[in-house]
């Protein structure tokens, strides 16, 4: 910073977009050391070593992607930076990523004590984007190991996926020790599940200061439900595509998991419990209805864009095959009306880059039991959002709560998502009049599709900062990744 500045930057000329707020209000952010110093009125331009116009944008916080999936399809090295890059290009500036060890992801088994420096090593010098990671606990020594990841690694949040006692990533498998990497003395199953819980609540216990921070994730659907339900639709061969899908993992097979889940972590004191991408009615009236039951745990709700967009008509077919599956319209229209009541608690993208000539069989594209689970979509996270919010009068704050203040705090990162002085300077400006046809071809992601392909959304990312440093402006991605590992609470 030059001598006699009090800044180094300062973005004039913004509506700044604040969790909390009634209000959008016209004026300036000041930014020093990779924070936000002031916001305020006709801010000196003299106070700073650069200024740049905001021509009325809107600024929102940094979003807090809550569920990403960087490196779950192709090695972590190469997936950081191309995910990241897609990331920084929707705003993203926090990428919170889901990983576990076994088949896919680090395709090996151990500890996580070998296993996480590892990781940490690889993704260093490659996002683009500030990151971290929740892990899974496969075996009892993983579980074990929980306190470990928290004191040594700053990892706070966990994750447990309900149907791998009985289901794979994409159907049904027989051979879940080989997927999943666990001696043969282990099981991933219910009473697994009660042991995760367990030695969460011990952390908790053995960690009091750190007890916000710390929690548990679950996808929940039930691998019984959805083995029986797969036999049938394929049997009786009456449905296709999403909607095949869809009924083979029906939506009462969250609803279940949900109460199974719910019903333990009341067991287990297990306090703070997240429970991912609702895709259903049921699955939320299950989630309410959990919530009422047992009013000690803390839960928070989870949809992902995906949800909130796609229906199972989608002519994306095949290519927005993903777990849980794309619902029917009804079920869309019901997210949001959850979301607008306030009862949901944030709004992910489920980013799982998975590449066309991984995604579908090569012979039958269209055959939705052959396809690959997951796709692509932080870069649209807010695009969309704002477009589908503005029609059904999602206010602007609360879209800043949705994508960034509410995951922050979940998950431990007090300085990101809110435009305050002392958060990190991690701002998004847009151009909620500037429109766009989504274009996979367009995208920063290496997927080569996107089932979002040919939606008109009516807001646009026109610039990215990552603690006060440009990292996307104007379609392009600027300078080299600067990203850093949030080991937290940050």
């Amino acid at each position: 910073m030059p001598v006699g500045t009090k800044y180094d930057l300062i973005l004039k000329n913004v509506r700044v977009v604040r969790p909390g707020q009634s209000t959008v209000e016209r004026g300036d952010i000041a930014i020093a050391a990779g924070r936000i110093a002031q916001v305020g009125h006709d801010l000196p331009v003299s106070d700073a070593a650069a200024i740049v116009d905001g021509r009325d944008r809107l600024a929102f916080p940094g979003l807090v992607d809550a569920h990403m999936h960087t490196g779950i399809y192709s090695p972590l090295e190469k997936d950081a930076l191309s995910e990241s890059r897609a990331a920084a290009q929707g705003g993203v500036t926090s990428s919170l990523n889901y990983l576990r060890s076994g088949q896919y992801y680090l395709n090996k088994g151990g500890p996580y004590a070998e296993l996480f420096p590892e990781v940490l090593q690889t993704s260093e010098g490659r996002f683009h984007v500030d990151y971290a990671y929740h892990l899974a606990p496969l075996d009892s020594r993983q579980i074990g190991e929980i306190p470990l990841l928290i004191e040594r690694h700053g990892v706070t949040s966990f994750k447990i996926f309900m149907f791998y006692g009985g289901y794979g990533l994409h159907g049904a498998s027989s051979h879940q020790h080989d997927f999943l990497m666990i001696g043969e003395d282990e099981r991933y199953d219910l009473a697994h599940f009660e042991f995760v819980m367990r030695g969460i609540k011990d952390a908790v216990t053995q960690y009091p200061h750190l007890s916000d921070a710390i929690s548990l994730s679950l996808h929940c659907e039930t691998a019984e439900i959805m083995n029986a339900y797969t036999k049938i639709v394929q049997r009786e061969g009456k449905l296709t595509g999403l909607r095949a899908y869809s009924a083979a993992r029906p939506p009462h097979s969250e609803g279940l998991a949900i109460a199974i889940a719910s019903y333990l972590a009341h067991e287990t004191e297990c306090v703070n419990i997240n429970l991912l991408h609702l895709s259903s009615r049921k699955a939320v009236e299950a989630a309410l209805t959990m919530a009422d039951a047992f009013p000690t745990i803390d839960f928070r709700r989870e949809v992902t864009i995906g949800h909130l967009v796609l229906d199972y008509d989608s002519p994306a077919g095949a290519l927005a095959k993903v777990n849980p599956p794309i619902r029917s319209r009804a079920d869309v229209e019901y997210l949001w009306e959850t979301l607008l009541a306030g009862k949901i608690d944030w709004v992910c993208s489920d980013h799982a880059c998975c590449q066309h000539e991984m995604k579908v069989d090569e012979g039958k594209p269209d055959e939705i039991f052959l396809a690959k689970s997951g796709f692509g979509g932080t870069e649209y996270l807010l695009p969309a959002l704002l477009t589908e919010g503005r029609k059904r009068g999602l206010s602007l704050h609360r879209v800043a709560e949705l994508t960034s203040w509410n995951p922050a705090r979940r998950f431990g990162l007090p300085s990101k998502g809110d435009l305050a002085p002392g958060c990190d300077a991690d701002i998004v400006l847009v151009d909620p009049d500037r429109s766009f046809v989504v274009r996979a071809e367009e995208s920063e992601s290496t997927q080569g599709y996107t089932p979002f392909e040919g939606l008109e959304l009516t807001a646009t990312v026109t610039s990215t900062y990552l603690r006060g440093r440009l990292i996307y402006d104007d379609g392009k991605i600027v300078g080299s990744p600067s990203g850093k590992y949030l080991k937290r609470p940050c």
